[in-house]
């Protein structure tokens, strides 16, 4: 009796999206530019490998502006930060340089645009997740946390004609849009956001993962515990069919119990994950004859952001000097 074929679906689009390449360059081109350390508020994205690279550079990573020392250069995260951060930096005198996804200003405008039209502002999103932290803290006064369907029931606003939802940009599409509609039935008049608020990046890995995860036995997804979108990614992968998922941060947290009865393999990454960690979990596989791999491929990604223009403009002048 022959073995069954092994097989490994790729997914493609995975990893590294253009606003964590932006983030993680600025930390990169700061320590070339300042030399170390150079800090850094928060882990500049929700990736262990990534946080663990550059502290080996000489990033240190501090939870507040407090811990950086007074005119030291600090890095805010690719999720975003409140005015009030901004403000601690100024009063200490740091550098500052806002390595801020672009996406996520974008709904950062959008915030202060709905609160200045006096809207209360429904934002579906995770409590305490840094982006909601800092999406929130544009205008408290008029934000209330929506976290998902089943906090539909407590929301209360003050006009049902002046109410507008925002979300936070790494999450599962297909709940953000249950929580809508339950919104909807409640607030029939609630605005949407004026485009799309949820990022291309999480969209394209979800869709592609919801694309294989029927013929998978598993999926693993590579990414760290902290990271909303790479926990959303096993999250779709499962509710579209596959029968089991699972999260790593490295090929070596590959159980092979996992892998005993399975003989198609899906694989993705997710959008702060570099891809030599994918690379590894391929080869992991391939060394339990899961050799055969095919590439899936949803989207092409061409997306780029240029640098914070506060790191440009240093790096422009140490060219000139």
């Amino acid at each position: 009796m022959t073995e069954p074929r092994k097989r490994v679906l790729l997914a493609k689009p995975r990893g590294y999206c253009a606003g964590v390449d932006r983030a993680v360059q600025t930390v990169e081109e700061a320590l070339k530019l300042y030399g170390a350390p150079v800090y850094v508020r928060k882990q500049i994205v929700h990736n262990k490998h990534v946080v663990s690279t550059l502290e080996a550079r000489g990033a240190v990573f501090v939870e507040e502006n407090e811990e950086v020392p007074e005119g030291a250069t600090v890095v805010f995260s690719a999720h975003g930060v409140a005015p009030e951060v901004h403000e601690q930096a100024r009063a200490r005198n740091l550098k500052a340089i806002d390595a801020t996804c672009p996406l996520v200003t974008k709904v950062h405008h959008e915030a202060k645009r709905f609160a200045a039209d006096d809207y209360d502002i429904l934002l579906i999103g995770h409590e305490g997740h840094e982006e909601v932290i800092g999406t929130s803290g544009e205008a408290p006064a008029h934000i209330q946390l929506v976290d998902g369907p089943d906090a539909v029931d407590q929301v209360v606003v003050r006009d049902p004609a002046k109410v507008v939802w925002l979300s936070q940009t790494t999450l599962s599409v297909d709940e953000t849009m249950e929580t809508v509609a339950r919104l909807k039935t409640r607030l029939p008049l609630l605005q949407s956001p004026p485009s799309d608020d949820i990022c291309y990046a999480t969209q394209n890995r979800q869709h592609v993962v919801k694309e294989i995860a029927a013929e998978c036995d598993v999926v693993i997804v590579v990414g760290s515990k902290n990271s909303s979108n790479s926990v959303r990614l096993v999250e779709v992968a499962v509710d579209a069919g596959a029968r089991a998922g699972y999260l790593v941060d490295y090929a070596a947290e590959i159980q092979d119990a996992w892998l005993a009865d399975a003989t198609t393999v899906g694989v993705s990454s997710g959008a702060s994950v570099p891809d030599d960690l994918v690379m590894d979990v391929l080869a992991h596989l391939a060394s339990r004859g899961f050799g055969e791999v095919t590439e899936f491929t949803t989207a092409e990604e061409r997306l780029t952001f240029s640098l914070p223009q506060e790191l440009r403009r240093d790096m422009k002048r140490a060219e000139l000097s």
